[in-house]
């Protein structure tokens, strides 16, 4: 009798096995793996032939560095206070995100480099003589602190070169919007205009406000989002007389041409700023390059004779 119920047991698990076999050759059939699928569209093109091929084929960095700095990042982001990566997020966002990698690994890049600028420094003085202990410290403590910073710098001259790009453009740009609005055309269509007719950070911005608004975003609200996005505050009144436009009635066109010819002349008043400074910023060369020469031409030949006389 046991006999028997041990061969019933394992029948029945033999024809749960068959049946699970089966239930997964048919699904396997049905769907296709999406690995397995791209492996084959590559195979069709004749570019690879194995996926090892196909990771092979992406640069270095993106293979190992870039994966290795967004699992340290991932990892610092536990011991890091969330005020710090919320203020990384927002300069790398007035920076137009420049690099493919989180606020958390921008953090820790800054710390390794300066780790590393820090040991090189080490390395480099720790065996001379001819330098005292307080310069090594200074120059050591000097190039971990450079090191720490080097970043946070690249990406304040990203930012502010990526808004003087945005505030050189826009006078044309609404110069374009204000021609396509009285020609007819409506704010989405003229801004979709000026995307297509530049390659600038502002055409880029207006596409990314196109392509929010298609996608079911308002258009208050998209291009408030594009203003917080750029950080600059001419975009910010740009926005705001858009809005209150649209709400009140008021003829777009003739708001186009108002901010149009406000941004044209901030951008004069820019310029002449700019021209104000560059006699003050041309002291310290004068002083340090220019003024020096000019002494030691007229000087020499005076000290010359001098010293004829009197040797």
């Amino acid at each position: 009798m046991g006999s028997l119920i041990v061969g019933a047991v394992v029948l029945i698990v033999a024809v749960a096995v068959i049946i699970v076999s089966l239930q997964r050759n048919a699904r396997g059939e049905e769907e296709e793996d999406p690995l397995q699928a791209r492996l084959a569209e590559f195979i069709q093109r004749g570019d690879v032939t194995s996926l090892e091929e196909i990771e092979l084929s992406q640069p270095f960095s993106e293979r190992v560095i870039i994966p290795a700095l967004n699992w340290v990042g991932r990892f610092s982001a536990r011991f890091t206070p969330q005020k710090v990566i919320q203020d990384i997020a927002r300069q790398m966002e007035l920076a137009g995100n420049p690099w493919p990698i989180d606020p958390a690994t921008f953090l820790t890049i800054r710390f390794i480099l300066g780790v590393v600028l820090g040991g090189l420094a080490v390395a480099a003085f720790m065996g001379s003589a001819t330098w005292s202990t307080t310069d090594k410290v200074m120059f050591i403590g000097g190039a971990a602190v450079g090191g720490f910073w080097l970043p946070q710098i690249m990406l304040s001259s990203r930012v502010t070169k990526r808004q003087k790009d945005i505030r050189k453009a826009m006078p044309d740009a609404l110069d374009l919007l204000t021609v396509c609005v009285e020609a007819g055309l409506g704010f989405d269509a003229a801004m979709s205009k000026v995307a297509e007719k530049w390659e600038t950070e502002l055409s880029m911005a207006f596409a990314r406000v196109i392509r929010e608004i298609q996608l079911g975003k308002v258009r208050r609200d998209a291009l408030k989002d594009m203003s917080d996005r750029l950080g600059i505050p001419e975009m910010t009144s740009f926005v705001a007389a858009i809005i209150q436009s649209e709400q009140l009635g008021v003829s777009l066109a003739k708001v186009l041409r108002i901010q149009s010819d406000q941004m044209r002349l901030k951008r004069r008043q820019r310029a002449e700023e700019e021209a104000h400074k560059a006699p003050i910023k041309m002291i310290i060369p004068m002083a340090l390059l220019i003024f020096p020469t000019i002494m030691i031409i007229i000087l020499t030949p005076a000290a010359l004779q001098i010293m004829a006389t009197f040797g």
